[in-house]
């Protein structure tokens, strides 16, 4: 067997449930695993705030199990907990800004939805594999960079605070219960079956949505704070070589693209590739200001030092798929 796990190894039959299927990351890793032969349960809630909609799986609708319901509703989750042999955590309010306004929510959501979700594995399916989707921006301003695993936590705003909160008790539950739990700390993904029309999401996602309809892209102040961005079918891919992984028990890992760009220049790359619209730079909001992190150079050598995962989207080639995917289905994402 190879230092690194280079390839998927078979999964026909493997019984996954996904949390949050029906958004941006969960759907994309519901067709890469069905295709994988596996057998799929989404539990979704459809929440204004998390982005999920039923376009997202409308051509596999028949080869899934659907549950909508709220991660939040204990009972129901256990439910379908049971018998998995994978459970992928995608479910999340990711809005940052409304974090700030709706505290208690966000916490409801991303904090207590977690604890429901690890106890009813501890209690039901203790063998079971599980994968939790966390976020870059749980590190706040760097310190240093490339920011890396051992980075110091000092999130911004309550969604990122929460988000590591989360992480932690995962952490914990797989210490003190044996959990079999892999944290994956995701940034600025981009690409098909994203919500595109609401600054409320990653923000290349609402600069792609404006370019799809030639409006122009505004950018806060000068915009050269830099970002990673990563096309979904890398995210995907690197979850789905993670999840075979026994290497990763207990373990947290950046998930960040190869490259990075200024925000500014990803705006102008997303109006070169799709659409005709131009770019603005318009003065910071005061609530934005407050808890953008700057610069957000992340490294990616711990996770790559584990699989033989490599980028196979920069960029410009993932605008432009993602431009293709759009084409004809833009309508369905202009509003949920």
């Amino acid at each position: 067997m190879s230092a690194k796990s280079n390839s998927v190894q078979s999964t026909q039959g493997l019984r996954v449930l996904i949390t949050g299927g029906l958004g941006f990351i969960g759907s994309n890793l519901v067709h890469r695993y069905l295709a994988l032969g596996a057998q799929v349960t989404v539990y979704d809630c459809l929440d204004t705030h998390a982005g999920g909609r039923l376009f997202n799986i409308e051509d596999v609708k028949d080869d899934i199990k659907l549950r909508v319901n709220d991660i939040l509703n204990f009972e129901r989750l256990c439910e379908e907990v049971r018998e998995q042999d994978l459970i992928i955590n995608c479910a999340a309010s990711t809005s940052h800004a409304h974090s700030m306004k709706e505290p208690w929510f966000d916490q409801d959501v991303n904090s207590k939805g977690m604890i429901n979700l690890l106890e009813a594995i501890r209690r039901f399916n203790p063998q079971a594999r599980f994968i939790h989707l966390g976020t870059t921006t749980q590190l706040g301003p760097l310190q240093y960079q490339p920011a890396d695993e051992k980075h110091p936590e000092f999130p911004t705003d309550i969604y990122s605070a929460n988000k590591c909160v989360a992480e932690k008790y995962a952490l914990i539950y797989t210490k003190a219960h044996q959990i079999d739990a892999t944290i994956l700390r995701v940034s600025n993904v981009f690409g098909p079956r994203a919500s595109i029309h609401s600054p409320e999401f990653t923000f290349n996602n609402y600069f792609i949505g404006l370019a799809l309809q030639n409006k122009a892209i505004t950018v806060y102040g000068e915009g050269k704070q830099m970002r990673n961005v990563l096309f979904v079918d890398d995210v995907v891919n690197a979850l789905t070589l993670i999840a075979q992984e026994p290497k990763s028990r207990g373990e947290v890992y950046l998930l960040a693209g190869d490259k990075h760009y200024s925000v500014l220049d990803i705006a102008h790359h997303t109006v070169k590739h799709i659409g005709s619209g131009e770019v603005a730079n318009i003065p910071w909001p005061e609530e934005r200001r407050k808890i953008d992190v700057g610069d957000a150079i992340i490294s990616n050598g711990k996770l790559k030092s584990l699989i033989d995962w490599e980028i196979e989207d920069d960029l410009e080639s993932g605008l432009i798929k993602t431009s293709d995917y759009y084409a004809d289905c833009l309508e369905k994402y202009l509003s949920l």
